[in-house]
């Protein structure tokens, strides 16, 4: 704190010429929380037969504990942010974090299945919330010109979270116990709070902050056409990525063995694309979002023509984990086009990858009943992210009317 030249944020929660080491202190507590909110999100799916087991329930069923997850990020993202209106940003991560840390704490205790898929659903419900603020937080805190790459260090935390922190927790929940697995993470969710109140100073709520003017985000065509890049656009990566297990096993025709690799290899991509993207998006939001909209075409569509070759499945799988590199441009778009209800938008972009992930695992799932291989999911993500395109092209057309009347 020593390293903070001011001790109090300013209306846009803008932290006064902070030192790089306190940035730096900064960005690693948000940081670690969304590592945490990361590997709780994703645990789950490598502990389904063991939550199965405990509580007498079949796989299926069980994997509506993932459905009610998503569900409570839907929900509470939107929902928090337009009722915190008035709170301070620094209250309002430390609430968050309170609520995912408790929620993980109590779901490994929960007696019943239908308890638990209630913790679930409000462990789920400040996700949305908590990346949003996390990123208008870094955001502030650096130039305009380093504001993709400052939100793209939060995020960093997720894709990390997706190479080793959920690993990790499965691997734990498996050795000892499944409920070790969400112990684990509400720790993770204990020593964020911990962080943010030695690292983050306090802010004050900004002046005209209301619920109204929250709610006046969802007047802005930019607004919703922006969310609708994010729910459609990656909706692709995500029909891929919930079917990639399959396309190993029945259309490369590998191990099971194999298929941790496949997907630390989309974990790897994920990281790489975070990390390139920020830095791309610092250069051109606009053309990030957009170069990479019609990257994803490509190499979906090449997933398809070339998933039966063992080395291009690989090869494709780590260039769909890249297409994550337009997550940080979206996010940092939706604050340039909200205007002054900034929390509400940037909340909301993370219920729109929720239902992006629903959209695809759903139209993947839906093609592969159809009788087709698992490896049409790319086409299915090529689709998906065409009609993205077309989404983000609509809304570059419009901006540029606006301008112009």
């Amino acid at each position: 704190m020593s390293d903070i030249t001011a001790d109090v944020i300013d209306s846009q929660s803008v932290l006064e010429t902070p030192s790089r080491a306190a940035i730096a202190l900064v960005t690693l507590a948000l940081a670690v929380g969304s590592f945490g909110i990361g590997t709780g999100e994703f645990v789950i799916m490598g502990l389904l037969p063991e939550v199965a087991n405990t509580f007498g329930v079949s796989t299926p069923q069980a994997g509506h504990v993932i459905s009610a997850y998503a569900l409570g990020v839907v929900v509470g993202a939107p929902i928090i942010a337009v009722l915190a209106a008035k709170m301070a940003r620094r209250t309002l991560l430390l609430l968050m974090m309170a609520i995912f840390a408790a929620g993980n704490i109590s779901s490994a205790f929960a007696p019943s299945f239908e308890s638990f898929a209630a913790l679930r659903f409000i462990t789920g419900l400040p996700h949305g919330a908590y990346f949003g603020v996390a990123a208008l937080v870094a955001a502030s805190m650096v130039p305009v010109h380093r504001r993709v790459r400052a939100v793209g260090q939060v995020m960093l935390g997720l894709t990390i979270a997706t190479l080793i922190g959920t690993p990790i927790a499965t691997f734990l929940g498996q050795i000892l116990n499944w409920r070790a697995a969400f112990m684990l993470v509400g720790g993770i969710g204990l020593a964020t709070m911990l962080l943010i109140a030695l690292f983050l100073p306090k802010d004050r709520v900004e002046e005209g902050a209301s619920i109204t003017r929250e709610l006046g985000a969802l007047k802005r065509i930019q607004v919703w056409l922006t969310l609708g890049i994010a729910a459609v656009g990656f909706g692709g990566m995500f029909s891929v990525f919930s079917y990639v297990a399959t396309t190993t096993t029945q259309v490369a025709g590998l191990g099971t063995a194999m298929v941790p690799v496949v997907l630390a290899l989309f974990g790897i991509g994920m990281n790489v694309g975070n990390v390139v993207g920020s830095r791309l998006g610092d250069l051109s939001i606009k053309g990030t979002i957009g170069g990479m909209m019609v990257f994803n075409v490509i190499v979906m569509t090449l997933f398809s023509l070339t998933a039966a070759n063992p080395i291009m499945l690989c090869l494709c799988v780590f260039l769909i984990g890249c297409g994550f590199a337009a997550c940080p441009a979206v996010q940092t778009r939706l604050m340039d086009v909200a205007a002054d209800a900034q929390t509400l938008a940037a909340a909301s972009n993370h219920s729109a990858f929720n239902i992006a992930n629903a959209l695809g695992a759903w139209l993947g799932g839906m093609v592969i009943a159809w009788g087709f291989t698992a490896a049409a999911t790319g086409y299915v993500g090529a689709v998906l992210s065409v009609l993205g395109l077309v989404v983000f092209g609509i809304s570059i057309a419009l901006e540029r009317n606006s301008r112009s009347a």
